[in-house]
Protein backbone atom coordinates (compact mmCIF):
# COMPACT_ATOMS: atom_id res chain seq x y z
CA UNK A 1 0.00 0.00 0.00
CA UNK A 2 1.35 3.40 -0.98
CA UNK A 3 0.48 6.37 1.27
CA UNK A 4 0.80 9.80 -0.30
CA UNK A 5 -0.61 13.31 -0.47
CA UNK A 6 -2.68 15.34 -2.92
CA UNK A 7 -1.57 18.74 -4.19
CA UNK A 8 -5.09 20.01 -3.43
CA UNK A 9 -3.94 21.81 -0.27
CA UNK A 10 -1.47 23.80 -2.38
CA UNK A 11 -3.89 24.56 -5.23
CA UNK A 12 -3.79 28.33 -4.59
CA UNK A 13 0.02 28.35 -4.84
CA UNK A 14 1.79 28.63 -8.22
CA UNK A 15 2.91 25.46 -9.95
CA UNK A 16 6.53 26.55 -9.47
CA UNK A 17 5.96 26.44 -5.70
CA UNK A 18 4.52 22.92 -5.99
CA UNK A 19 7.62 21.75 -7.85
CA UNK A 20 9.87 23.16 -5.10
CA UNK A 21 7.66 21.71 -2.36
CA UNK A 22 7.30 18.13 -3.62
CA UNK A 23 10.86 16.99 -2.71
CA UNK A 24 10.31 18.21 0.87
CA UNK A 25 7.22 16.06 1.43
CA UNK A 26 7.56 12.93 3.54
CA UNK A 27 6.27 10.63 0.83
CA UNK A 28 7.25 9.51 -2.64
CA UNK A 29 3.63 9.29 -3.87
CA UNK A 30 2.00 12.54 -5.00
CA UNK A 31 -1.40 13.20 -6.55
CA UNK A 32 -1.31 16.12 -8.96
CA UNK A 33 -4.52 18.12 -9.41
CA UNK A 34 -4.73 18.86 -13.12
CA UNK A 35 -6.81 21.98 -12.62
CA UNK A 36 -6.58 25.57 -11.42
CA UNK A 37 -3.03 26.84 -10.98
CA UNK A 38 -1.72 23.28 -11.26
CA UNK A 39 -3.14 22.53 -14.70
CA UNK A 40 -0.66 20.28 -16.49
CA UNK A 41 0.86 21.16 -19.85
CA UNK A 42 3.78 19.64 -21.75
CA UNK A 43 6.43 21.73 -20.00
CA UNK A 44 4.98 20.98 -16.58
CA UNK A 45 4.70 17.29 -17.37
CA UNK A 46 8.39 17.26 -18.27
CA UNK A 47 9.23 19.00 -14.98
CA UNK A 48 7.19 16.43 -13.02
CA UNK A 49 8.84 13.57 -14.89
CA UNK A 50 12.29 14.93 -14.02
CA UNK A 51 11.27 15.25 -10.37
CA UNK A 52 10.12 11.64 -10.38
CA UNK A 53 13.45 10.50 -11.79
CA UNK A 54 15.52 12.61 -9.41
CA UNK A 55 13.61 11.73 -6.23
CA UNK A 56 12.11 8.33 -6.95
CA UNK A 57 8.53 9.60 -7.04
CA UNK A 58 5.29 8.07 -8.24
CA UNK A 59 2.20 10.01 -9.25
CA UNK A 60 -1.51 9.82 -9.58
CA UNK A 61 -3.39 12.54 -11.46
CA UNK A 62 -6.76 14.00 -10.57
CA UNK A 63 -8.53 14.94 -13.78
CA UNK A 64 -9.96 18.45 -14.22
CA UNK A 65 -13.26 18.83 -12.41
CA UNK A 66 -14.13 22.53 -12.45
CA UNK A 67 -16.88 23.10 -15.05
CA UNK A 68 -16.67 19.45 -16.14
CA UNK A 69 -19.91 17.49 -16.42
CA UNK A 70 -19.74 14.17 -18.28
CA UNK A 71 -23.53 13.97 -18.23
CA UNK A 72 -24.13 17.33 -19.92
CA UNK A 73 -27.14 17.43 -22.24
CA UNK A 74 -25.30 19.71 -24.66
CA UNK A 75 -23.35 17.46 -27.04
CA UNK A 76 -20.96 20.19 -28.24
CA UNK A 77 -20.08 21.13 -24.67
CA UNK A 78 -19.67 17.47 -23.76
CA UNK A 79 -17.25 16.97 -26.67
CA UNK A 80 -15.20 19.96 -25.53
CA UNK A 81 -15.03 18.59 -21.98
CA UNK A 82 -13.96 15.16 -23.23
CA UNK A 83 -11.24 16.81 -25.30
CA UNK A 84 -9.93 18.52 -22.16
CA UNK A 85 -9.98 15.20 -20.30
CA UNK A 86 -8.15 13.52 -23.18
CA UNK A 87 -5.33 16.06 -22.78
CA UNK A 88 -5.19 15.26 -19.09
CA UNK A 89 -4.91 11.54 -19.84
CA UNK A 90 -2.07 12.23 -22.27
CA UNK A 91 -0.12 14.11 -19.62
CA UNK A 92 -0.88 11.44 -17.02
CA UNK A 93 0.68 8.95 -19.41
CA UNK A 94 3.72 11.20 -19.91
CA UNK A 95 4.48 11.25 -16.19
CA UNK A 96 3.66 7.52 -15.88
CA UNK A 97 0.85 8.13 -13.40
CA UNK A 98 -0.35 5.00 -11.61
CA UNK A 99 -3.98 6.18 -11.53
CA UNK A 100 -6.04 8.87 -13.25
CA UNK A 101 -9.02 9.91 -11.09
CA UNK A 102 -12.14 11.38 -12.67
CA UNK A 103 -15.54 12.57 -11.48
CA UNK A 104 -18.90 11.25 -12.69
CA UNK A 105 -21.46 13.67 -14.09
CA UNK A 106 -24.13 15.72 -12.40
CA UNK A 107 -27.85 16.23 -12.83
CA UNK A 108 -29.08 19.40 -14.52
CA UNK A 109 -32.20 21.49 -14.87
CA UNK A 110 -33.38 19.17 -17.66
CA UNK A 111 -33.10 15.97 -15.62
CA UNK A 112 -36.78 16.08 -14.68
CA UNK A 113 -37.79 15.94 -18.35
CA UNK A 114 -35.22 13.33 -19.42
CA UNK A 115 -34.61 11.24 -16.28
CA UNK A 116 -32.28 8.66 -17.88
CA UNK A 117 -30.43 10.85 -20.37
CA UNK A 118 -27.74 12.09 -18.01
CA UNK A 119 -27.03 8.55 -16.77
CA UNK A 120 -26.56 7.35 -20.36
CA UNK A 121 -24.27 10.29 -21.15
CA UNK A 122 -22.21 9.62 -18.03
CA UNK A 123 -21.87 5.94 -18.90
CA UNK A 124 -20.89 6.55 -22.52
CA UNK A 125 -18.34 9.17 -21.49
CA UNK A 126 -16.78 6.76 -18.99
CA UNK A 127 -16.51 4.07 -21.67
CA UNK A 128 -14.91 6.58 -24.05
CA UNK A 129 -12.37 7.60 -21.42
CA UNK A 130 -11.50 3.95 -20.78
CA UNK A 131 -10.72 3.41 -24.47
CA UNK A 132 -8.42 6.44 -24.46
CA UNK A 133 -6.78 5.35 -21.23
CA UNK A 134 -6.09 1.86 -22.57
CA UNK A 135 -4.25 3.41 -25.52
CA UNK A 136 -2.22 5.51 -23.07
CA UNK A 137 -1.63 2.59 -20.69
CA UNK A 138 -3.18 4.51 -17.78
CA UNK A 139 -5.46 3.03 -15.11
CA UNK A 140 -8.59 5.14 -14.61
CA UNK A 141 -10.79 5.24 -11.51
CA UNK A 142 -14.14 6.96 -11.01
CA UNK A 143 -14.72 8.71 -7.68
CA UNK A 144 -17.76 8.57 -5.39
CA UNK A 145 -18.95 12.14 -4.89
CA UNK A 146 -20.57 13.79 -1.86
CA UNK A 147 -24.17 14.15 -0.81
CA UNK A 148 -26.35 16.21 -0.90
CA UNK A 149 -25.20 17.70 -4.23
CA UNK A 150 -27.04 16.54 -7.39
CA UNK A 151 -24.27 14.22 -8.52
CA UNK A 152 -24.94 10.94 -10.29
CA UNK A 153 -22.69 8.56 -8.36
CA UNK A 154 -22.68 9.03 -4.59
CA UNK A 155 -23.79 5.77 -3.03
CA UNK A 156 -22.96 2.08 -3.14
CA UNK A 157 -26.27 1.57 -4.93
CA UNK A 158 -25.24 4.03 -7.66
CA UNK A 159 -22.01 2.11 -8.24
CA UNK A 160 -23.82 -1.23 -8.33
CA UNK A 161 -25.99 0.20 -11.11
CA UNK A 162 -22.96 1.62 -12.91
CA UNK A 163 -21.12 -1.71 -13.00
CA UNK A 164 -24.13 -3.51 -14.42
CA UNK A 165 -23.43 -1.53 -17.59
CA UNK A 166 -19.84 -0.26 -17.36
CA UNK A 167 -16.63 -2.19 -18.11
CA UNK A 168 -15.07 -3.72 -15.00
CA UNK A 169 -11.69 -2.26 -16.04
CA UNK A 170 -12.84 1.12 -14.73
CA UNK A 171 -11.63 1.19 -11.14
CA UNK A 172 -13.00 3.09 -8.17
CA UNK A 173 -11.39 5.90 -6.24
CA UNK A 174 -13.02 5.65 -2.83
CA UNK A 175 -13.25 9.08 -1.23
CA UNK A 176 -13.57 8.31 2.47
CA UNK A 177 -14.73 11.82 3.34
CA UNK A 178 -17.50 11.65 0.75
CA UNK A 179 -18.57 8.18 1.88
CA UNK A 180 -18.76 9.45 5.46
CA UNK A 181 -21.52 11.86 4.44
CA UNK A 182 -23.88 8.97 3.73
CA UNK A 183 -22.46 6.54 6.28
CA UNK A 184 -21.13 4.08 3.69
CA UNK A 185 -17.37 3.92 4.21
CA UNK A 186 -17.24 0.30 5.34
CA UNK A 187 -19.99 -0.73 2.91
CA UNK A 188 -17.98 0.63 -0.03
CA UNK A 189 -14.89 -1.25 1.16
CA UNK A 190 -16.81 -4.48 1.61
CA UNK A 191 -18.86 -4.33 -1.59
CA UNK A 192 -16.13 -3.06 -3.94
CA UNK A 193 -12.89 -4.29 -2.37
CA UNK A 194 -11.96 -5.81 -5.75
CA UNK A 195 -12.66 -2.59 -7.69
CA UNK A 196 -11.17 0.05 -5.39
CA UNK A 197 -7.70 0.88 -6.71
CA UNK A 198 -7.17 4.28 -5.10
CA UNK A 199 -8.38 6.08 -1.95
CA UNK A 200 -8.76 9.74 -0.97
CA UNK A 201 -8.52 10.43 2.75
CA UNK A 202 -9.87 13.50 4.55
CA UNK A 203 -12.19 14.15 7.47
CA UNK A 204 -15.42 16.10 7.98
CA UNK A 205 -18.33 16.64 10.36
CA UNK A 206 -20.53 14.01 8.72
CA UNK A 207 -22.67 16.71 7.10
CA UNK A 208 -20.39 18.75 4.85
CA UNK A 209 -17.47 17.94 2.54
CA UNK A 210 -14.89 19.94 4.50
CA UNK A 211 -11.58 18.19 3.72
CA UNK A 212 -10.40 18.52 7.32
CA UNK A 213 -7.24 16.89 8.56
CA UNK A 214 -7.23 13.21 9.53
CA UNK A 215 -8.74 12.79 13.01
CA UNK A 216 -10.36 16.24 13.11
CA UNK A 217 -13.91 15.12 12.29
CA UNK A 218 -16.36 12.30 12.88
CA UNK A 219 -14.59 9.48 11.03
CA UNK A 220 -13.34 6.60 13.16
CA UNK A 221 -9.95 6.21 11.51
CA UNK A 222 -8.86 3.24 13.59
CA UNK A 223 -11.91 1.33 12.36
CA UNK A 224 -11.51 2.52 8.75
CA UNK A 225 -7.82 1.59 8.61
CA UNK A 226 -8.58 -1.79 10.11
CA UNK A 227 -11.21 -2.37 7.39
CA UNK A 228 -8.78 -1.23 4.67
CA UNK A 229 -6.30 -3.86 5.84
CA UNK A 230 -9.04 -6.46 6.35
CA UNK A 231 -10.26 -6.29 2.73
CA UNK A 232 -6.68 -6.60 1.47
CA UNK A 233 -6.43 -3.19 -0.19
CA UNK A 234 -2.98 -2.79 -1.75
CA UNK A 235 -3.41 0.29 -3.93
CA UNK A 236 -2.59 3.92 -3.18
CA UNK A 237 -4.17 6.14 -0.53
CA UNK A 238 -3.59 9.88 -0.59
CA UNK A 239 -4.37 12.53 1.97
CA UNK A 240 -6.76 15.03 0.38
CA UNK A 241 -7.08 17.34 3.36
CA UNK A 242 -6.82 21.08 2.76
CA UNK A 243 -6.11 21.78 6.44
CA UNK A 244 -3.14 20.24 8.25
CA UNK A 245 -2.39 18.07 5.22
CA UNK A 246 1.25 17.28 5.99
CA UNK A 247 0.45 16.49 9.62
CA UNK A 248 -2.39 14.27 8.36
CA UNK A 249 0.05 12.40 6.13
CA UNK A 250 2.14 11.51 9.17
CA UNK A 251 -0.98 10.55 11.11
CA UNK A 252 -2.30 8.30 8.37
CA UNK A 253 1.03 6.57 7.88
CA UNK A 254 1.11 5.78 11.59
CA UNK A 255 -2.47 4.48 11.56
CA UNK A 256 -1.72 2.16 8.65
CA UNK A 257 1.65 0.94 9.92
Amino acid sequence: MKVGISSLYLITRPFSYLVRKIPELETNFIEIIDDGLHEINKRRAQALKKLAKDYGLEYSVHAPFADINLASFNSSIRRAMLKRLEKSLNYASMIEAKVWVFHPGTRTGLTYFYPDKEWKNNLEAAKHLLKLANKQNVKIAIENLPSPYPLLMRTVEDFIRFYKEAPKEIGITLDIGHANLNGQIELFLERFHDRIVHIHASDNDGKNDLHWGIGEGTINWNSVCQKIREVGFNGSIVVESIQNAEESLKRLKKLLS
